[in-house]
């Protein structure tokens, strides 16, 4: 009977030590939930990352979020996309088109859709999203063009009074993924 005595504690054990493992990952559940819902919290409200533009064609690149960190550069382009990254209240830490990772002022973004050719050949804006449609402008390399929206792989943007198509995959600013590390 020693035996059995033996087995029925080893088996009351391992039932409590399963039940004390499961109460903890359950509560570790929970928490890693409630962190998943504080980190899609920003102070702005809206998600990161997001895409924005630059409102002016001065914009003060710094080190850290605030006016007391280390000018990095100046921006001298009006309407370059960059990708919202990380934010304070105040301050936007943004990815820019050559992948660097900066903190700029919250007033010196615009909400407004920018995108850009950063490849070296020109892109070409199609008047349909397919491929066979034909040519409705160029998109020169380093030009910026007004995002309208994007569908299955394929972005409509205007530049110059003129509207087209151009794959998404050949315009910055239109990735969902973080796009500096």
């Amino acid at each position: 009977m020693g035996g059995q005595g033996e087995a029925r504690a080893l088996r009351n054990g391992l039932k409590r030590r399963t039940a004390g493992f499961a109460g903890v990952l359950g509560a570790g559940l929970l928490l890693a939930g409630a962190s998943g819902a504080a980190e899609r919290q920003t102070p702005s409200g809206l998600p990161v990352p997001r895409y924005v533009s630059l409102k002016f064609d001065r914009v003060n690149a710094r080190a850290g979020p605030g006016d007391d960190h280390r000018l990095m550069w100046v921006y001298r382009v009006k309407g370059l996309p960059v990708q919202v990254v990380a934010e304070t209240s105040e301050w936007r830490r943004v990815c820019d088109p050559e992948g660097s990772l900066v903190w700029v002022h919250k007033r010196t973004t615009d909400g407004r859709r920018m995108v850009m050719n950063t490849g070296e050949a020109r892109v070409t804006l199609l008047r349909r999203p397919r491929p066979d449609a034909r040519a409705a402008a160029f998109l020169n390399p380093r030009a910026l063009a007004a995002l309208d929206r994007c569908e299955k792989g394929w972005c409509r943007v205007h530049v110059d009074g003129v509207s087209g198509w151009a794959k998404e995959g050949d315009l910055w600013g239109t990735a969902q993924a973080p796009q500096c590390r």
